[in-house]
């Protein structure tokens, strides 16, 4: 694994993860009517505290992008799911919580599950699998799995709502990441004649402003400890699937390495639920009333 690949990826989880932490700190003070609307993107851009936010987020998928320029999908997700880490760390200093045996565990668990994925699996490069349709299958089940969870989130929007918005961004996130990938290389192959000639970059753009509108709702209507877990576990899944789906990643399949490897997709999951529910993670939403800066006017 490349030095280079991993400190970005690493730095890219760092600014991801402080940047939900500062962006669920103002979201949950937006009034509840912009729920999954694009209002509610409206109403948070005039809060300084979001757009340090918005802006740590936007610099962690730069730093992303350029560790899936250089890596691929299936080894740079499972480091960027070690942003609960560092969500974790400013959420204990802002609470002051001990991490405490169930901290330790999930930390343990994460970066073993993280560990044990790589060196089982060994995600190398291949031949990015041409076929449209293959493209368009997978992307698509992607896609209807999240419109089905966002569905079903409008019906129960404050009590399970939040977790399927969560689940429902991660796995769009996870397909924006393979997009991204696929943009690099059309501008690594034609420059912006290539890349702007292509649907790849557009999506990019579509997916990534839907899943901050669901991240967003899902901030504004519970505490972090249920939306993060669930946006940090399935977005790189959904990478992996792609990755392997049909952008030529290749990882051993060996009876042995494929145990491993799914050893080590469960521990990761593990891992992120318990530091997810750790008592440093900030617990319930401010009253919505109490701040008139985000009340439309």
């Amino acid at each position: 694994m490349s030095v280079l690949v991993l400190a970005l990826a690493v730095s890219a989880a760092c600014c991801l993860g402080f940047g939900f932490v500062l962006q669920q700190a103002a979201a949950q003070r937006a009034p509840l009517g912009d729920f999954l609307s694009p209002r509610l993107l409206l109403d948070l851009v005039r809060v300084p505290t979001w757009l340090g936010g918005i802006a740590l987020m936007v610099a962690g998928m730069v730093l992303g992008a350029l560790a899936l320029g250089r890596g691929e999908v299936s080894l740079v997700e499972p480091l960027l799911a070690t942003n609960l880490l560092f969500a974790l760390a400013l959420s204990r200093r802002r609470t002051r919580q001990p991490l405490g045996r169930q901290g330790w565990t999930g930390l343990s668990l994460l970066a073993g599950g993280v560990t044990a994925f790589i060196v089982a699996g060994e995600p190398r490069g291949g031949t990015a699998v041409t076929d449209p349709l293959r493209h368009w299958l997978i992307i698509g089940v992607m896609v209807g799995l999240a419109l089905l969870l966002t569905t079903y989130a409008k019906r129960s929007r404050l009590s399970a709502g939040p977790v399927l918005l969560a689940l429902a961004a991660g796995l769009l996130y996870g397909v924006q990441d393979a997009l991204t990938r696929v943009s690099g290389e059309r501008f690594a192959d034609g420059g912006f004649t290539e890349l702007l000639t292509g649907w790849q970059p557009y999506g990019v753009l579509v997916i990534g402003v839907t899943g901050l509108v669901l991240v967003q709702s899902a901030f504004e209507t519970a505490p972090l400890r249920m939306s993060l877990p669930a946006l940090t576990a399935a977005q790189p899944l959904a990478g992996i699937a792609c990755g392997v789906g049909f952008l030529g990643d290749r990882l051993h399949t060996d009876t042995g390495a494929l145990a491993w490897e799914a050893a080590g997709l469960a521990a990761i999951v593990a891992g992120i639920v318990l530091l997810g529910l750790h008592p440093a993670m900030p617990r319930g939403t401010a009253p919505h009333e109490q701040v008139p800066d985000l009340q439309p006017r």
